[in-house]
């Protein structure tokens, strides 16, 4: 089990959605990664694209502007 950063800072929806997935392909069950943006609608996006996709949200917090959503994957 990994832990990865990627950081969609600076890019629009549906773009940080979009990264995350394509990211996420590369890795293993049990990994988890970081994902950083600005985009402020990353927030609600991304965990409903983990719900579809069965990945878990560990945690999802906006703070100064900056958007985290730590994801482990299933």
């Amino acid at each position: 089990m990994s832990t990865y950063e990627l950081d969609t800072s600076g890019l629009l929806c549906p773009m940080p959605v979009i990264r995350t997935q394509d990211f996420i392909l590369g890795l293993t069950a049990g990994d988890s990664v970081d994902v950083h943006c600005t985009d402020p609608g990353a927030l609600n996006d991304i965990p409903a694209w983990c719900r579809i996709n069965g990945h878990r949200v560990l945690e999802a917090k906006q703070q100064d502007g900056r958007v985290l959503i730590r994801i482990e994957v299933q």
